[in-house]
């Protein structure tokens, strides 16, 4: 069987994890539960969900940067691990690696996140060719919004002119240019991100009407807004649409949740890729909704991505 592969153009960052009771209030000081760090950032993130939830027949890529420091050194063996390809990973010389500080509530199990970009945000010369990070041998590419947004949209025209399948997972949220949604051919998001993308005229739209509006903005084949414990909505191209039920668990820690989503998405996309109009949306979501599903019944980022045979 021919090999498929994915490609995630994104951030690589060392998170710092803290679990606490509650959330402190402004000015209080609080002893949290536990502190822990881990391998992190969505693109690397989505990059191991691809990896652990693919079949053997899938290769996964990952680009981008880290620093010179000691996480970006060890960051390498990590990858390594996961049999990701990390070949398209430069290290920075004299730069530091991305940073998230995420502060976990373990009661209701929702996060906040601080993220620094830090050696993500540094890329080569755009004239020169910097920028040009798509790899050819990709049949999917993922991007995220932990990277320059410039650069995120300089390389999704670059991989639909080289005849590739993009994914955006616009996170953090950030008001894209209508031209770039005609470079999307998957846009995937939770709530709140759609809110944001769609402006202040459309923020009062629910879901089920907000994800056809990004299907007339240009997008190619389909829009999933993702929401929580509701589930997720979707709408595509061809006309198909519908809702998709979350599974019932016991969520402990959300942090991964939709870089999960993302990464078993994309694997149930490659897989499929070049079937056109064969693609089962409803199929593939339910995977994707069961495998987020089943990270955040475990404490962590990257720690609580499943593999394949835990599905």
């Amino acid at each position: 069987m021919p090999q498929s592969t994915i490609a995630v153009i994104g951030s690589l960052n060392i998170d710092f994890i803290t679990r606490t009771l509650r959330i402190p209030e402004p000015g209080e000081t609080l002893t949290a539960k536990s502190f822990d760090t881990g391998f992190g950032g969505k693109g690397a993130n989505q990059a191991v969900a691809c990896a652990r939830l693919a079949p053997k027949d899938v290769i996964v890529r990952i680009m981008g940067n880290v620093g010179d420091d000691i996480f970006g050194k060890d960051y390498f063996e990590g990858l390594k691990k996961e049999g990701i390809n990390a070949g398209g990973v430069k290290m920075l010389e004299g730069e530091k690696t991305g940073v998230s500080n995420i502060i976990v509530d373990e009661i209701s199990g929702e996060n906040r996140i601080l993220f620094t970009a830090n050696a993500n945000y540094k890329f080569g010369n755009m004239e020169e060719g910097g920028w040009d990070v798509v790899p050819e041998q990709a049949d999917v590419v993922v991007f995220q919004l932990e990277t320059p947004l410039d650069l995120v949209l300089h390389n999704m025209h670059l991989a639909r002119e080289k005849k590739k399948h993009v994914i955006l997972n616009p996170a953090p949220a950030s008001l894209l240019p209508d031209s770039a949604y005609q470079d999307i051919d998957t846009l995937i998001m939770n709530e709140t991100e759609s809110k944001i993308l769609s402006g202040s005229s459309h923020q009062n739209l629910p879901p089920a009407e907000l994800a056809p509006l990004f299907l007339k903005w240009g997008v190619q084949e389909a829009v999933i807004i993702t929401l929580g414990g509701e589930g997720l909505v979707f709408a595509t191209a061809s006309g198909a649409s519908g809702h998709v039920a979350a599974r019932k668990v016991k969520v402990v820690d959300t942090t991964a949740a939709g870089d999960t989503f993302v990464g078993a998405y994309a694997v149930q996309r490659v897989q499929h890729e070049g079937e056109a109009g064969s693609f089962d949306y409803k199929k593939a979501l339910e995977f994707a909704t069961g495998a987020a599903a089943k990270s955040v019944e475990k404490v962590g980022a990257m720690a609580a991505i499943p593999y394949l045979r835990e599905l």
